[in-house]
């Protein structure tokens, strides 16, 4: 008697005939998980139909990319992390805590499309039309050729989508929908990958540019297996704080641009709007005067942000000091504590450390370490940097300041908003001055650092 159940791994959609505890192909624990199986002969059929087709291989040289049509979103802040725009024919996945703005920017961006004379279909499996009216009045008005959908069965969906054959396809979300051929329910790993592949193929051989809504789990990653990031073409993921407006869209895959850049929008009454000025936002409110504040400059792909480091220094009342991370990589906190114990003397290990990069933003750049030792330095001293100083560098374990990529964008950008002092590598230092109306000084250590600011 055949098995109409198999074990699926939630991590890497690995198939597996009996349970483990471990998965085999991604090593992962107690990911597999029991689900019903498609039956081969549909799935076999289906194949060959959608292939019954003749097929011919073509030349490397006959093939042309001079032609990459890609499509403006309306938002310059989306098309920075897309590459340049919508590429037709691509597949892009889009996560994010609920509540963070997914269905509402692709809302946004449909009507940008429709605008430009594109044909659009938002097909939901979550709202009801009533819903989406509802939303989308309040948003804003629409107009051009954009219509609606409330499905969830992906074999109407198709079917739909050949016959009005859009530019532009929006699906939210691809856990609500499902395959007749998978007994399994909605939102499993089976459907999810089902789902998924059946658009693949779509917007491969169709053309249309089709946008996918993916829930995410408690560890912020994409639910369903892991296979899902693999099949599409972008990975983006909304990104935010729920006690502030301010959202942060990151590419972590990209087939068509880098996954450097990032784009920064404001949650408004009005929908999502963007923030052209990133570095203005992040250093709103910040106090002057204060002691273990600091202004660094962090590299998103090509777009320097100026942020606040904060750090405070206090001397533990157990025999464990605390050490406390948010924004900057908890083990890097403790491998500058050390070198500044070690080279500078300190005695930190006496003292608790929490440092925090202030907005909600997440920074992994070592061009902030700099900034992050100064801050712990005027926090462990109590003296505070003047306010119209920047500094970044990357720190080595001998207490070196090292060279960081891209130093005259970020000195150009401190300049802008008003900066009269920048603390940066003493290699960077000559290919800096005169950049903007603003004093460079270069340093070759964290002493050095020291003496010019304490």
């Amino acid at each position: 008697m055949k098995r109409s159940t198999a074990y699926f791994c939630t991590e890497c959609g690995y198939e597996s005939p009996k349970w483990a505890g471990q998965c085999p192909a991604c090593k992962a624990w107690n990911t597999l998980v029991e689900e019903p199986t498609a039956p081969k002969e549909k799935l076999r059929a289906k194949s060959q139909t959608a292939h019954a087709v003749n097929l011919k291989p073509v030349d490397l040289r006959e093939i042309d990319v001079t032609a990459e049509c890609r499509i403006d979103t309306g938002f310059s802040e989306l098309n920075r992390v897309l590459g340049g725009g919508t590429v037709e024919g691509s597949l892009v996945l889009i996560g994010g805590d609920p509540g963070i703005g997914k269905s509402t920017i692709l809302l946004q961006v449909c009507r940008n499309f429709a605008v430009l004379g594109k044909r659009v279909l938002y097909i939901s499996g979550e709202e009801s039309l009533r819903q989406i009216k509802l939303r989308a009045e309040r948003l804003c008005a629409l107009e051009g050729d954009l219509r609606f959908l409330s499905e969830t069965n992906l074999d109407s969906i198709r079917e739909v989508l050949l016959r009005e054959k859009p530019d532009i396809a929006i699906i939210d979300s691809i856990q609500t929908m499902y395959c007749d051929d998978i007994s399994a329910a909605p939102g499993s790993v089976s459907q999810v990958r089902e789902s998924t592949n059946a658009l693949m193929q779509l917007a491969k051989g169709s053309g249309i540019a089709i946008f996918i809504v993916g829930h995410v789990t408690k560890e912020g990653q994409v639910a369903g297996p892991r296979v899902l990031e693999h099949m599409v073409d972008t990975v983006l993921y909304f990104e935010g704080e729920k006690s502030s407006s301010y959202r942060i869209l990151r590419a972590v895959k990209n087939r068509f641009g880098s996954t450097n850049e990032i784009g920064v929008f404001e949650m408004t009454e009005r929908g999502l709007e963007e923030v052209k000025n990133p570095s203005a936002y992040m250093l709103e409110g910040r106090p002057l005067g204060a002691s273990g504040a600091v202004v660094a400059c962090s590299l998103e792909g090509s777009r320097p942000i100026l942020l606040e480091v904060q750090a405070l220094v206090t001397e533990s009342a157990f025999g464990m000091p605390r050490r406390t991370a948010a924004g900057i990589d908890y083990n890097r906190v403790n491998l500058l504590m050390a070198v500044l114990e070690k080279r500078c003397r300190l005695p930190l290990s006496r003292y608790d450390a929490y440092v925090n990069i202030a907005g909600g933003m997440r920074m992994n750049e070592p061009a902030v370490d700099l900034a992050a030792v100064i801050a712990m330095i005027s926090s462990f001293r109590d003296k505070a940097v003047e306010a119209d100083t920047v500094i970044f560098g990357e720190i080595g374990l001998s207490g070196e300041v090292r060279a960081v990529p891209l130093a005259e964008y970020r000195v150009r950008e401190a300049a802008k908003l008003g900066f009269t002092r920048c603390i940066l590598p003493k290699s960077n230092a000559e290919k800096c001055r005169g950049v903007g109306d603003i004093a460079c000084c270069g340093v070759s250590s964290i002493q050095e650092a020291m003496h010019l600011l304490f």
